[in-house]
């Protein structure tokens, strides 16, 4: 194998054969397909926006910005769409768009919005002037309808009758008309530019949802995807320089260099027949880039070997996320953050590290194939895709319940459940998480704590118990809107209460280390907050959880937690009293 002669210390994974795996491992994973990247079609417009109720002044001079009517009518419509099924409480196209085009005032604090309500007209308010004829008398107390209006300090910019509460298109013609009216006369708008507007419009949308749905313009969406699922058209190689030589920095696991067998340390010394003797690194870097599914072809050497030609293609590489390195007897795989191969980077790190029977050689003996003992670094981390940290999970679990969803909207209620196989035959693992740890790290931790399949160690995490869906706009920006609430496997939810580590290292040394020694004589000094934490059910007054957390105050990790890690795993009693101050899933609360 070509990694034996690589240190100890910093190691890379095995091959991409325990992929498969991770497919084996979650049999029972319910799944709605293009949840995390539904895109959104834009309705056509069914007929020009009626003109605002009072007069605007005349359009800017031509060098002036420019507001795009028709592309922010078509993504809010197709933003209004893609809320109002989905937000974990019900509003209407109505208050979507009241909440946001209150964005205008927070670009220019001298623009207003009002909307008044509608009201009776009493009979004498109707003049009449004496010897005139009246073609149609309003008849007394008739209902004046409701208006929406955009004001610059006293003066009215736009006026117009609100349109019934869901219709999603005419509320779109609405807002769309009341921000092109303000942007012709504030010239604070023109210089924010349109982009500003969206963005300030579902800023203030979103104030009144939760802290964790949000807009993402053109530009910062495209950045966030890559981020989801790689950049286009590369090989998963990373460059550096050797005097002249180019050199090969590291290899994405999740690319088609490391499927190739192409190694860190060797010298790339062709691309394309292209000598890369003399140029720099971030030119080379270039050379390799290109569309996706396009082939290149690649001269490498090894120290004191003749060059061999690759022929690869040129795939979407999604960042590596999980770096591995040894402590001691013990692997320690620290996980940044869960991409779309988050958890087949795991599986690559676990096959190399547990010896397993192959189909031409014995299973191991009883007690072999295992581990000394595995640390799942997960702080700092702050989650990323639901779907890998289910099937991280399954990874390490035999079978049960990774975790439910719930939600308003019916394609949100899932029981995420996992059967098919322990990949590190029993070998006992430590999770370690602080105050940043959330989201989809959050949902790893809960489940191997609540099956008692790990022990976590750390402080409070951070709470963020929210799952968002991703609508694709027309113009290219990204909605994350909030859709269903997480729920442990024990029942309890996270949003809010975070997890609550079975070893607590943010209350000091002193009671760290009495921690520890409890935990050697079979006791646990940490049991009765781990028990009233996975005891709360949904709702959870504020109070409460503030009560639950201060047990173990959310903090930034330190060395205590992996100094506390190795000290439980060289301690098997230790080791099994923390697993048991979880209550099983007998003695836990119904749900």
């Amino acid at each position: 194998m070509r990694h034996v002669a690589r240190p100890v210390t910093f190691f890379m994974p095995h091959s991409r054969k325990a992929a498969c795996r991770v497919a084996l491992c979650l049999t029972v994973c319910i799944m709605v397909l293009g949840v995390q990247n539904s895109a959104v079609e834009a309705q056509t417009p069914t007929g020009p926006a009626s003109a605002p109720a009072t007069p605007t002044a005349a359009p800017p001079p031509p060098t002036s910005p420019v507001f795009s009517a028709p592309i922010t009518r078509d993504v809010l419509v197709a933003a209004l769409g893609f809320l109002e099924p989905r937000t974990l409480e019900a509003h209407s196209a109505r208050d979507f768009c009241v909440w946001g085009l209150d964005g205008l005032t927070a670009i220019d604090p001298t623009l207003s919005v009002t909307v008044t309500p509608s009201a009776a007209t009493p009979a004498s308010a109707v003049v009449h002037t004496p010897g005139t004829a009246v073609a149609a008398e309003k008849p007394a107390d008739a209902p004046s309808p409701a208006t929406l209006s955009v004001l610059q300090g006293q003066t009215v910019l736009f006026s117009r009758v609100l349109p019934s509460a869901d219709s999603h298109t005419a509320w779109a013609d609405l807002v769309t008309a009341a921000m092109q009216a303000a942007w012709q006369h504030s010239s604070t708008l023109r210089d924010a530019g349109s982009d500003a507007l969206l963005q300030g419009f579902f800023d203030e949308l979103f104030n009144h949802l939760d802290p964790y749905s949000r807009y993402l313009g053109p530009s910062p969406a495209t950045s966030d995807r890559t981020r989801r699922t790689g950049s286009t058209g590369t090989v998963g190689l990373s460059l550096g320089q050797s005097g002249r030589n180019i050199v090969i920095t590291a290899v994405n696991a999740n690319g088609p260099a490391w499927e190739a067998g192409i190694d860190t340390g060797e010298h790339l010394v062709s691309v394309n027949g292209r000598s890369t003797h003399g140029q720099d690194a971030a030119t080379v870097q270039e050379w390799l880039e290109g569309d996706e599914h396009s082939a290149v072809t690649l001269g490498i050497a090894a120290k004191g070997h003749r060059p061999t030609t690759f022929k690869l293609q040129r795939v979407q590489v999604p960042p590596e996320t999980v770096f591995a390195s040894t402590d001691g007897p013990f692997t320690v795989l620290r996980v940044t953050s869960f991409s779309t191969q988050t958890a087949e980077e795991i599986s690559q790190y676990i096959d190399q590290v547990v010896d397993e029977p192959t189909p031409d050689a014995p299973a191991s003996p009883p007690g072999k194939g295992k581990a000394a003992g595995i640390i799942l670094d997960l702080r700092g981390d702050r989650g990323g895709v639901l779907q890998q940290a289910v099937t991280t999970a399954a990874l390490l679990l035999d079978h049960g319940v990774a975790v439910t969803t719930q939600g308003r909207n019916p394609l949100a209620n899932h029981i995420w459940a996992v059967q098919g196989g322990d990949m590190t035959n029993g070998t006992p693992v430590v999770v370690l998480v602080d105050g940043r740890t959330a989201s989809a790290a959050e949902i790893l931790a809960s489940a191997l704590a609540d099956h008692r399949r790990a022990v976590v160690i750390g402080s409070e995490t951070l709470g963020k118990g929210l799952v968002q869906v991703i609508g694709q706009m027309p113009n290219g920006g990204e909605l994350f809107v909030t859709w269903s609430r997480n729920q442990a496997p024990l029942g309890w939810p996270i949003q809010g209460l975070g997890v609550m580590p079975q070893i607590c290292t943010s209350l000091g040394a002193d009671t760290l280390q009495a921690q520890l020694s409890a935990l050697k004589a079979g006791s646990s000094l940490q049991g009765e907050a781990v028990q009233t934490a996975r005891a709360a059910r949904y709702p959870v007054p504020v109070a409460k959880i503030l009560e639950i957390r201060k047990h173990c105050p959310a903090a930034i990790g330190s060395d205590a937690d992996m100094d506390a890690a190795k000290a439980l795993l060289s301690s098997p009693a230790a080791y099994k009293a923390a697993l048991e101050s979880v209550p099983d899933e007998n003695s836990a609360p119904l749900h």
